[in-house]
Order: structure tokens, then C-alpha cells, then sequence
């Protein structure tokens, strides 16, 4: 369990202090990035789960570990199920093709260190 609790911290200790100076730097475009991002996925006409899905498969299509890892995070903070998870993995595969399959990978592994973290 400490390996697996060691890439989710790691993840998540390396995102949090590369935000932070991020936004130290007082500039206006990146904050209103920030905040545009931070308002899509909140709850609205589509819940909070099937945004996160979306923006799953638009990252694992897009080839971003890091954002797939953060969509697999906060899914599994939603409550979204491996079912769920495993299903929405597929339909980006589908459309982003075999090329996105060592990003599967990551992505399989990021979630079950998410499964083992919190038993």
C-alpha cells in the first residue's frame, strides 16, 4: 500500500506546488484559465461524475498522464465505480486509438493505487 500511496502523493504534492507558484505569479490569463477549468467541472446541467468522465476520456485521447490521473482522482472522489471507469477507458481508447494504450496502462495503475489508498 506505501507505493501506491506514494504516486497518488506524489501526484497530487508535485500538482499542488507547481499551482501555487503558478498563481503566485499574479497573472491574470493563467488564473482566469484556472478558474474556468475549476467552473466546468462543477455541478451544473451534467453532475460532477459525468464531467469528470468526459474530461477523462478528452485527456486520455489527448495522451495527459497528469490529466488523466487527476480526472481518475476526482471520479473516485465522485463515487464513479471501476466499471464505470473501465468503460469510459475504452470509449477513449476507441477514439483515440492503440496509440493511447501505454496511457491505459497508466491509467489502470493510477486507479488501483486510488482503490488500494482508501481500503
Amino acid at each position: 500500500m506505501a507505493k501506491e500511496k506514494d504516486l497518488i502523493k506524489e501526484f497530487n504534492d508535485y500538482r499542488t506546488k507547481m499551482n501555487d507558484k503558478i498563481l503566485e505569479d499574479d497573472n491574470k490569463v493563467l488564473k482566469r484559465i484556472f478558474n474556468l477549468d475549476t467552473n466546468a467541472y462543477a455541478e451544473g446541467t451534467l453532475d460532477v461524475k459525468t464531467k469528470e468522465l468526459l474530461g477523462l476520456v478528452a485527456s486520455l485521447v489527448l495522451r495527459c498522464d497528469d490529466c488523466v490521473k487527476y480526472h481518475l482522482e476526482s471520479s473516485y472522489n465522485a463515487g464513479v465505480t471501476k466499471a464505470q471507469i473501465s468503460e469510459t477507458l475504452s470509449i477513449g481508447t476507441l477514439v483515440g486509438g492503440t496509440i493511447v494504450i501505454p496511457h491505459l496502462r497508466r491509467a489502470y495503475e493510477y486507479w488501483e493505487a486510488l482503490e488500494k489508498n482508501n481500503n
